[in-house]
């Protein structure tokens, strides 16, 4: 009777491991690839996540992480191409209407800064300033007081979601357009870049590549911090998304619940960026 009940106490011990190694294999991240592309303004998140993910959650997994523009990445994932696209913009209906199946996954927000080099005693301007020197109405920072230069302005390719932005808070309000002279960059550390080594030129940055290098103005007293994205009293506010064709695949899922994690978060707002949710 005792050995019966030996036997029946070891046979419930072998299932309940046996049940949750099985339990264990169905939650764990599967390996395989991870291609994500698009917004360079979201790519420093991805690039970090990716590293953690693979470091910590699943080692056997490769992810491939590259820029390219909010429109790129889109366009890709739209296409099948990559399995996440990246986008600091939102989608446009013109894009949901080419690919209705687009899901978009909000991981946080960043705002759009205007920047100039630091050495430049401009400050503050107005939003109507701002575009008419970008559209090539105002073309000499003595009009504001600074020195007898030219203004050189800088600017994002078409398709980038910070240009995009740009242009829809900043420019078209005021019924302008970015003047064709302006010398386009295709990613933010090249928009960064340049500002860094030329006293005289102008231009808009995520407000997550901002750094000692440039300085970002403030709009009609409003200065480009967390503190006044989160409140609404910077004008110049945005999404950033990853977004897949349909139901995302197991990686890609399980990739995307790590960036909404409390870890993944964490990167949004270390790298200067605003977490999805706010505590």
């Amino acid at each position: 009777m005792q050995r019966n009940t030996i036997m029946a106490i070891v046979i419930v011990a072998i299932a309940i491991v046996a049940i949750g190694l099985i339990a264990w294999q169905l939650a764990r991240p599967v390996g395989g690839e991870l291609t994500i592309a698009g917004s360079t303004t979201v790519l420093p998140i991805t690039q970090e996540c990716a590293r953690l993910y693979m470091e910590e959650v699943c080692p056997c997994t490769r992810i491939s992480v590259s820029g390219g523009g909010s429109g790129t990445g889109i366009q890709q994932v739209g296409e099948g191409l990559i399995d996440i696209g990246a986008a600091s913009r939102d989608l446009r209906s013109s894009e949901l209407g080419q690919w209705p199946d687009l899901q978009p996954v909000a991981i946080g927000k960043d705002s759009v800064a205007i920047i100039v080099h630091p050495s430049n005693p401009i400050d503050d301007l107005t939003l109507e300033q701002i575009s008419q020197i970008f559209a090539g109405d105002i073309t000499n920072w003595i009009d504001f007081g600074g020195d007898d230069a030219p203004i050189n302005l800088i600017t994002r390719e078409e398709g980038s979601g910070t240009r995009g932005i740009f242009e829809e808070k900043v420019m078209e309000p005021f019924g302008k357009e970015i003047a064709g002279e302006a010398l386009v960059k295709t990613s933010n550390g090249e928009v960064r870049a340049t500002i860094a080594t030329d006293e005289n030129s102008m231009a808009y940055l995520s407000l997550g590549y901002v750094d000692e290098t440039v300085k970002a103005i403030s709009i009609g007293g409003v200065e480009a911090n967390v503190e006044n994205v989160l409140s609404e009293d910077y004008p110049i506010v945005r999404t950033l998304w990853l977004i897949t064709k349909g139901t995302p695949n197991t990686l890609a899922q399980s990739f995307i619940d790590f960036v909404l994690s409390d870890e993944g978060q964490q990167v949004v707002e270390d790298l200067g960026y605003i977490k999805v949710k706010v505590e």
